[in-house]
This record gives C-alpha cells, structure tokens and sequence, in this order.
C-alpha cells in the first residue's frame, strides 16, 4: 500500500472515531463530512531539473599490454587516476597491443567510430596515422605521446625521461665494480639514444672511467629478446645494467645472474629485490588531468608539452638501501635542482663519440638540439643504428 493511501486511511479512521465518541455523549450535532483526501505530493524536483550533459568518451591506444610493468602500465595508472578524479564526468576505454603500423589507423577509426572525443595515442609510431585519422575528424581531439606533428586537432605530449635516465646513471656510476654499464635499448630515434646518453653523463659526473655499452632489441615490448640483450651485456662486463625498454626482463635478468640494474617507466622493484638499485618512473596523471580538464572547459588547443620533473611527472623512486647515504644526498640535490631550474643536465662542453663538440662551455641545449639527438656522447661505445 503506498504511503499516500495509508495517510488516508489513517484520517478517515481518525474522523470516524470523533463522530462516535460525540453520538454517545448526546451532543445531537449533525455529523461532519470527514475532509477530503489530502492532493497528491508534487512531483520530484529533480524531475524539472536539466539533464545532466552526456559524459566525456575518452580512449587510449596503448602499445603494450596494461601488465608490461613498464610503459603501458603507467599510463593505464593515469587512465585510472583520471576516472576517479572526474568520476561520471568522463567515460575511459583503451584497446591494448596495438602496432605501430597501419593498424593503429584502423584502430583510431574505431575509437572515432564509437563516440571518443578525446584520444591518446602512447608511442611514437602513432604518429603518422593519428594525423590521417585527426584530419578526417575534425570534431575529435587527439593527443600524441612523444611525437613531433600537430595539426588543429593534434597536439603532442612527453616526458623529459632524461631527467630519470641521468638521475639513474649517478647511482650507476657510484655503484659499478667493472667501470662497464649495460644498455638494453629499444627503437634508436632521439628519445632512446638522448636516455642512453644522459645516463652516461649522469655516471661520468661521480666516475669518469665508466663506459656505457648498448644492445638494441628494435623493439618496445619483448621480454624474451630483452632479457637475452641483457644476457649479452653481463657477458660482454656490465655489472649494472639500464634500459628503455617497456617489461622487466632486464631487471630479472640482472636479479637472475647477480648483477644490478633499474627499472624503467615504472617502479619495478618487486621483480628484482636483490638487483634493483632504483625506478626511473613516469607519471602520466598530471598531464592526462590537464588535457581531460581543457577539452571538458573546452580550453584545449594544439600544441606541445615536455613535462618532466618540475611538472611532477618523473621521478626516481624505491631507491636502494644498498645505495650510500651520500649518493642518495647527490641524486636528491639533483632532483631538487631540475625542480627549481638550478640544475641543467645537457650543459657543455660536452663532446660527441667522435672527441668532436657538440656542446660548448657553459652552453645550455635547448629543446630543439635535445628533439634532434642522433649521436652518441663519448663514453657510449658502438655505433648508432642507422634509420634513427
């Protein structure tokens, strides 16, 4: 019975019970009517309230799976972050595993095709057919990690993972026995030999001596072929191994033969708890809320960002107790300095493989010389794969 009819039936029960206690006391008053029933209640005010918007389709292409521990990890970590920052503001999806080849185009379409407005494409090779797909959908926004090409409606994004790779080589070099580091290198563009060659500078600050050599997987994500790079590098002298490379087969690898090593993109020290000396991560969340707020504000425009530590979005984390108090006191300065601009990594002089300069004295590189990197500093043997 609803509440309405149990209010009213309450009443007439009530009116009932008056017009028999007044018959028996001999009043002789003619009845009243009981009063009527009682309108019905106004309908919710929600009801007239206006609909609430629909919520923005956000989605991801990712390169890797969400699980490589790495890369792909860290930025799923931020597609959660955003989800219970904006709750029901906002919807996400990501598809997983995507190439960079022709079938990130057709998987942008799809994106496109269900609705996203906004679109993050994670790897560099996405580049070029997220411009095809970005001028056939004017009304969609389209965010590129570590690329070069915008359009109206596609901007880039990055991290200055340098800044994590020199803070690693610090510790690398205070760390070393054999004076001889590992690389385990991914795709040979910019992005990857500017790491390998900050790493390098970051050791030579506290070990002149070392030397950096480098195995390239030609792959982000391929824990076989990683851990057998890394396999090649102890072989071949290096007793604390870096990569750029998105799983933590490195890292298990140096754990496995008693080396050291580091993990990369994101913490990885629970696969080596022996081996790990420190994690230069990655945290996509502050960029991600930015980009999420513009497009719902309808603030965003195209462009570029390179965040890095002072933004909050790299750091060196979990490092180890084997490290010694004085390192961690060099690395926190460091840190501390790149948050303040105090402290420049790519400062000369600075000189190329070749003995020839590439940074003068005092001269600080800008983001255009850093974009443009293809060579290697000296200190890293071998040779630049060609087609970087």
């Amino acid at each position: 019975m609803s509440k309405l009819s149990k209010r009213t039936l309450l009443q007439a029960s009530g009116w009932a019970a008056l017009a028999a206690a007044a018959a028996l006391a001999g009043c002789g008053k003619k009845e009243e009517a009981a009063p009527a029933a009682p309108a019905a209640e106004p309908a919710s005010a929600a009801a007239s309230e206006p609909a609430k918007p629909e919520p923005l389709k956000v989605a991801f292409a990712y390169v890797g799976p969400v699980g490589d521990a790495g890369w792909t990890f860290a930025h799923d970590n931020a597609r959660k972050a955003i989800e219970a920052e904006f709750g029901d503001r906002i919807v996400t999806s990501f598809v997983e595993n995507v190439p960079e080849s022709a079938d990130a185009e057709r998987v942008m379409r799809d994106l496109v095709g269900q609705g996203n407005k906004l679109i993050f494409g994670t790897t560099f090779g996405y580049m070029e057919p997220m411009l095809k797909v970005a001028a056939d959908s004017k009304d969609v926004k389209f965010e590129h990690a570590t690329g070069y090409k915008t359009a109206d409606n596609m901007r880039t994004y990055d991290s200055r993972t340098y800044e994590g790779a020199y803070m690693a080589g610090v510790i690398a070099g205070s760390m070393t026995k054999s004076n001889t580091l590992g690389v385990v290198a991914s795709i040979p563009i910019p992005e990857v030999i500017r790491n390998i060659n900050s790493f390098t500078l970051g050791a030579q600050s506290v070990n002149p001596k070392v030397k950096t050599k480098v195995v390239w997987v030609n792959k982000w994500f391929d824990p076989p072929k990683e851990g057998e790079g890394a396999q090649s590098l102890i072989s071949g002298g290096a007793d604390v191994l870096f990569q750029n490379t998105d799983s933590s087969a490195v890292l298990q690898k140096a754990e496995e033969k008693g080396k050291l090593a580091f993990g990369w993109d994101s913490d990885m020290s629970k696969f080596g708890p022996n081996s790990h000396l420190a994690s230069a991560v990655i945290n996509w969340t502050p960029y991600y809320s930015k980009a999420v707020k513009d497009a719902l504000d309808g603030t965003w425009q195209t462009g570029g960002v390179w965040w890095g530590v002072k933004e909050g979005a790299i750091d060196l984390v979990s490092i180890s107790d084997k490290v010694p108090a004085e390192v961690k006191d060099k690395v926190a300065k460091i840190k501390a300095g790149l948050t303040d601009g105090s402290f420049v990594i790519w400062k000369g002089p600075i000189v190329g493989q070749d003995g020839k300069e590439v940074l003068a004295k005092d001269v600080v590189a800008d983001d255009k010389f850093l974009s443009g990197v293809n060579f290697y500093i000296k200190g890293v043997e071998g040779k630049v794969p060609a087609g970087n």
